[in-house]
């Protein structure tokens, strides 16, 4: 990878993780303060992860300006990676099916974020 891929694969797991956090926060304060109950939560963060990675993916290929769907994947799995590894060394537990699927979604949105990306920076540039 070049040194522009490598620059906005960073920018987007940066974004990824900074709305990730401010996502999270808001959810506990919601379900701290309000009568938000659990089951609706989880559709909820699985939607809110979606958007977010799609962002990330997105932020990653406008910032690389080509192979967008290269860098879209390598942002959602780094999310994944790291999810993984905080899941597995800070509580000893692996992906479950219904995780692995939901971050199996996870990587596509951001592939298909990386390839918008992409070409909204072509089509700015034509």
């Amino acid at each position: 990878m070049r040194q522009q891929q490598i620059i906005a694969l960073m920018y987007g797991w940066i974004v990824v993780l900074a709305l990730i956090f401010l996502s999270s926060l808001s959810l506990a304060l919601l379900l701290k303060f309000s009568t938000f109950n659990e089951p609706t939560l989880t559709w909820v963060a699985l939607v809110i992860g979606l958007i977010v990675l799609f962002l990330g993916g997105m932020i990653a290929g406008i910032k690389g300006k080509a192979k967008g769907w290269i860098i879209g994947a390598f942002t959602g799995l780094g999310f994944t990676l790291f999810v993984f590894l905080v899941q597995f060394l800070g509580y000893g537990e692996s992906f479950n099916a219904q995780q692995s699927i939901h971050h199996l979604f996870y990587i596509l949105s951001a592939v298909l974020g990386g390839v918008v990306g992409v070409n909204v920076v072509s089509g700015e540039e034509s």
